[in-house]
């Protein structure tokens, strides 16, 4: 529980500044950017992002009077004021909230919510912020499924003041989730401490038969399997620096520190299961990603790691995210892969189901781009193969509230290049493409699918998971007999 909570001096200070210069004291909701440390029971806000206005050009907040004001206009200003309430678009902030999550790094979230208005109408408008957080934590939780407390920061501006209330995301958030919390501002972006990871993966797993009761979208599979995967690197062993991470303390050194996942030797389940007389195809991913993260100086390098494999999960996932966005508007990007056999998927990906009547298809994820953010610190963007940095820009200065001005294309890195990483074939592997079994590969940041041809029936996929079985017969009598002949040579 966060009993504390520390503002940026510099960034807020600009903000508020910024909000009382406004022509027309509107009233203004938005996100906070920071950090929930439950180790230190503290929590840190860097920045405070408005919630640009929607597709029809209105303000996500606006003041909404009482009947009882309407009907009697000859109230006074301040007895109207009294009265007022807020109206907050919950949906739209939740959609904001959603697509500047993934333009984060590693230790650096949406933890709240914040809004610029009179003390008369935030107190008129507790079960509407209550729905504006829920829906908040309800649209990043995918992103960040440990979330289970957020902030809500108000900003008075009659009298002028700050106020911070922490808030339990249970089931049902009502005003009593609301607790009053310690808020002060300080220096915290320039204590953080950064880390990064160079993440090398590879995984497989199987394609069931459509005939399956459950039938699975695309979008569906991918999604089981990076839950499976997230619950794997948190078994994950850590080395910073080239020391194997053994305690809970602070790191003490300065500069950009390297962490490398060491993962125990397991059993693959996903082996065992394209076995199955219903497997019809294996998706295969292998690739890398570039992960980063942010560190208060006073935690644990523990949460250094812990940060470091949640931002490898949450880059999974915005990528799905975002070719599911651009599917679901029908968006086809030109193919711009080196197969030419492979074709581009031109249906809706959350929509097709993967069976034996799918053509192959070639996908190339998008790449992580680092963009200067606050004080030397960075977000991050994903841009597709088609997309210039121009589309960066823009998208910064829409979401994240970035100034025109201010902003340097030049200094966006391009941390992850194009690469194909080319997977030497196993016996597996060779075994599961002569039985004509689908194949999927994350190669850099391509993803390429191939299904067999769909006059061959589920008899077939049936009769291609013997093969693994008939050949280790084959090799077992062939050892046999070479066995029995050099004996009796001797």
């Amino acid at each position: 529980m966060v009993k504390a909570v520390v503002g940026e001096e510099a960034k807020l200070t600009s903000t508020e500044d910024r909000l009382s210069r406004s022509a027309i004291p509107a009233e203004v909701v938005g996100l906070v950017i920071g950090k929930l440390s439950s180790v230190l029971d503290r929590g840190f806000v860097f920045d405070l992002i408005p919630t640009p206005s929607n597709d029809a050009g209105e303000p996500a907040c606006s003041v909404l009077e009482t009947r009882d004001d309407k009907k009697k206009p000859s109230k006074s200003k301040s007895q109207s004021s009294e009265s007022s309430s807020l109206s907050i678009d919950c949906d739209w902030v939740a959609e904001h909230a959603r697509q500047v999550s993934r333009m984060l790094l590693g230790g650096v979230k949406v933890v709240g919510i914040y809004v610029w208005a009179s003390d008369s109408s935030f107190k008129n408008s507790t079960m509407i912020l209550c729905q504006a957080i829920k829906a908040v934590s309800d649209a990043i939780r995918h992103l960040d499924p440990a979330l289970d407390e957020a902030l809500l920061v108000h900003i008075c501006y009659s009298p002028r003041r700050w106020n911070c209330r922490t808030c339990l995301l249970n089931s049902s958030i009502t005003s009593s989730s609301l607790r009053p919390c310690d808020f002060k501002l300080g220096k915290v972006l320039s204590t953080l401490q950064r880390f990064k990871c160079n993440y090398n993966f590879n995984f497989r797993l199987p394609i069931y038969s459509k005939g399956e009761s459950t039938r699975q979208t695309f979008t569906e599979i991918l999604r089981q399997e990076l839950a499976v995967h997230a619950k794997e690197l948190k078994s994950a062993n850590a080395m910073i620096d080239g020391d194997l991470v053994h305690n809970d303390e602070p790191c003490n050194t300065e500069g950009e520190h390297e962490i490398e996942l060491l993962f125990p030797f397991m059993k693959d389940i996903r082996a065992e299961a394209l076995t199955a007389k219903n497997v019809t195809g294996i998706l295969q991913f292998g690739g890398s990603i570039y992960s980063y993260a942010y560190l208060n100086v006073k935690e644990p390098v523990s949460q250094a790691v812990a940060d470091i494999k949640a931002d490898i999960t949450r880059s999974l996932h915005s990528r799905l995210d975002i070719i599911c966005d651009e599917a679901e508007q029908d968006l086809n990007p030109p193919d711009v892969g080196d197969d030419e056999e492979a074709e581009i998927l031109t249906i809706p990906i959350s929509k097709s189901i993967l069976n034996s009547s799918t053509k192959a298809c070639h996908l190339r994820l998008p790449k992580r781009v680092l963009v200067p953010w606050l004080a030397g610190t960075h977000i991050c963007d994903y841009l597709q193969p088609y997309e210039s940095l121009e589309v960066v820009k823009e998208r910064c200065m829409e979401l994240m509230s970035m100034e025109h001005s201010s902003f340097d294309a030049s200094k966006i890195s391009e941390v992850e290049t194009e690469t194909s990483l080319m997977v030497a074939e196993s016996m597996w592997d060779v075994i599961t493409s002569a039985s004509s079994a689908a194949s999927c590969r994350l190669e850099g940041n391509v993803v390429k699918t191939s299904r067999e041809d769909g006059s061959k029936g589920t008899g077939n996929a049936s009769n291609a998971s013997n093969v693994p079985m008939m050949v280790a017969i084959f090799v077992l009598l062939l050892s046999v007999i070479l066995g029995f002949m050099l004996y009796r040579k001797d």
